[in-house]
């Protein structure tokens, strides 16, 4: 008898963290992974990229060293998916069989979206950690920068990480305060699509204080819709009730977030639900419509925010429940909408957001999770890039154990 037939398309961290753990679980499964990247990024150091903590370099890996032995790699894309004949169409021309689909493409970063920005990244003071080529650019323009308005926007969601945009506006907050002279003349302007400053209101309710003590000029409901670089200035189109109206915002220093979607290829399969992204079940991860075929990621049409964390706690249900179709029956297994969201609201300080799908407070630590702290600054720093490398992608379990004093600890990426 054949194989069973394991297809995973998409080898960033959801994709390598399954193929790990289907491989732990059933090392005789067959289980090829379709990614056309040979560069593999701990994206969320990105943030820290663009801050000078981190090299561009320290958040890279060879892709080819992170899969496990025994899972067929076709360096490739997907073009087609065939959910109805069980293949998918690589870039190539190749048609890939399979048993069970595991989608996990990740997200596509829609920077053409905002006339202008595309062609204006790297240069004059534009910049973006989202940006593989631009992280670095960033830390850059904050050393560079001589007053006047320091610009940081963010899309609608949804996102992948969408406290990312607001990170770098208190990292650069503390850049230029901690230059003699410079905050004087200096302006911080956050400004962001979402009607608030972060999407769960418990940690929400902080980040306001933190904004309001640092000063910075929050402004919701902006959506960039261009850039005109020679001028330095970026142009919103502003929500105000049910009407609208254009603003343009004059910049030193602009570090812009694009908006992001489904990638064409899912958007425009038989697998994708209204929003363009793969329509599966929120508990289980199964798709609603091919029981075959499962998702998790950034590309998955789940309600949560978008997080590597997310993934760590998305993975083992998904596995667990793929393993349950493959072996006739039907998976039990519930993903309760965890993400983690380290905010960092300075150099040495973060709040370390944890919620689920309900938008409660599952905090990992017996701690206050919305006070800012140092530890949770060494734990986004040090210990989560750790895990990442050494945990998540090689397939540990999520897991819980319980510490001293009672306290459940979840360990988490992000």
């Amino acid at each position: 008898m054949a194989p069973v037939r394991i297809l995973i398309v998409g080898g960033g961290a959801a994709g390598l963290t399954v193929a790990s753990q289907l491989h732990r679980a059933r090392p005789q499964l067959a289980i090829t992974l379709l990614e056309p990247s040979t560069d593999h990024y701990y994206q969320p150091g990105w943030t820290l990229v663009g801050a000078g903590v981190f090299s561009l370099e320290q958040t890279r890996r060879d892709e080819a060293g992170l899969i496990p032995p025994g899972v067929e790699w076709i360096c490739d894309a997907a073009a087609a998916f065939d959910p109805v004949g069980q293949t998918v169409t690589t870039s190539g021309g190749q048609q890939l069989g399979y048993d069970a689909l595991v989608v996990a493409t990740g997200m596509r970063l829609c920077w053409e979206a905002i006339r202008g920005l595309p062609e204006a990244l790297g240069r004059q003071g534009i910049c973006s950690n989202y940006s593989r080529d631009h992280a670095a650019y960033t830390w850059q323009a904050l050393q560079a920068f001589d007053g006047g308005t320091a610009l940081f926007t963010c899309p609608p969601m949804p996102i992948k990480c969408p406290g990312a945009p607001q990170k770098i506006a208190y990292l650069a907050d503390d850049v230029i305060k901690g230059k003699p002279g410079l905050a004087a003349r200096s302006t911080v302007v956050y400004a962001t699509a979402t009607p608030g400053i972060f999407g769960v209101p418990t940690y929400a309710a902080p980040l306001r204080q933190v904004a309001a003590r640092r000063g910075i000029d929050v402004r919701c409901s902006h959506t960039l819709t261009e850039v005109r670089a020679d001028q330095r200035e970026a142009v919103f189109q502003v929500k105000d009730g049910d009407s609208s109206r254009e603003e343009v915002i004059p910049f030193a220093l602009l570090h812009a977030v694009p908006p992001m979607a489904a990638p064409e290829v899912v958007a425009t399969s038989p697998l994708a639900g209204p929003g363009g992204f793969v329509e599966v079940d929120k508990f289980s991860l199964q798709h609603i419509r091919y029981p075959n075929v499962f998702s998790l990621g950034d590309v998955s049409g789940l309600p949560n925010s978008k997080t590597a964390a997310a993934v760590r706690a998305q993975a083992p249900v998904l596995v667990a429940n793929l393993l349950a179709h493959l072996d006739g029956g039907s998976g039990s297994d519930q993903y309760d909408g965890y993400a983690c969201c380290p905010l960092i609201t300075g150099y040495g300080k973060v709040i370390m957001a944890e919620f689920n799908y309900d938008q409660q407070p599952v905090p990992s630590f017996p701690l206050d999770p919305t006070v800012e702290r140092w530890s949770m600054w060494v734990m986004k720093k040090d210990v989560l890039p750790w895990i990442y490398w050494n945990r998540m992608l090689k397939g540990a379990q999520h897991e819980r154990r319980f510490i001293p004093g009672g306290g459940q600890v979840r360990q988490v990426s992000g």
